[in-house]
């Protein structure tokens, strides 16, 4: 039976770019995210390994009832990769926007707990992995970002998670990327990491054999 990975933030960037190279490596794929119409159309590239699960990853209830779908389709739960972040403007503390930091929080921390909340009682019956999205600036101090204090959270989450879940043989992974040419910024990065290279980092972690837990992988563009 093929594997099967539950995505959030599916719908472009690296949770589409991940989506591409698991379904290439064999694997069916649970598209998680708000823009359905983006969802579809990826779905519709991939074909029946593909299956569109429209909801916000802050929705702790959308995204169990998404991966309950997903499971009913395809028969397990292999994999989850909690994908879907933001970031905010970089104002510093003292001038930010606290409700957009609320909203941030939300997402990238609240909706990567929401995602191991709902699919570890599925991974535990398959010895599966959790994979979430951190940041080269988890690993360093950022003067004045709220965005980097959310990634070193995320950062401990998976280190921790990673410890709880190798009880019952299961594995955690954090990707932490430099800049990334995705939406994120405003302008094309053309000269800087692709969503590409960092799928390609996902899948390295998923496929690697069982008794190898790779705890994070780390990546850069060369300058």
């Amino acid at each position: 039976m093929a594997k099967t990975l539950f995505i959030t933030g599916a719908s472009s960037g690296i949770g589409a770019a991940t989506a591409r190279a698991a379904a290439k490596a064999g694997w069916n794929v649970g598209l998680f995210a708000r823009s359905g119409d983006k969802l579809r159309d990826l779905a519709e590239d991939i074909g029946d390994a593909a299956l569109v699960l429209e909801g916000d990853a802050t929705d702790r209830q959308a995204q169990a009832d998404a991966i309950a779908q997903l499971v009913e389709r395809y028969g397990q739960l292999d994999a989850a990769f909690a994908n879907a972040g933001r970031g905010t403007q970089p104002a510093g503390t003292e001038k930010g926007d606290p409700e957009d930091w609320r909203a941030m929080v939300d997402l990238n921390i609240m909706g990567a707990l929401y995602t191991a909340h709902a699919a570890i009682p599925h991974l535990r019956k398959t010895t599966g992995q959790y994979v979430v999205t951190g940041s080269a600036a988890g690993r360093r101090h950022i003067k004045g970002s709220i965005y980097s204090a959310t990634k070193w959270f995320i950062h401990g989450f998976a280190g921790n998670l990673a410890d709880e879940m190798a009880e019952w043989g299961g594995r955690c992974m954090v990707v932490s990327p430099g800049m990334v040419d995705t939406g994120f910024f405003d302008e094309p990065k053309p000269d800087k990491l692709q969503p590409d290279d960092v799928a390609q980092a996902v899948m390295h972690a998923l496929e690697a054999p069982a008794h190898a837990a790779i705890r994070e992988i780390h990546l850069m563009p060369v300058d």
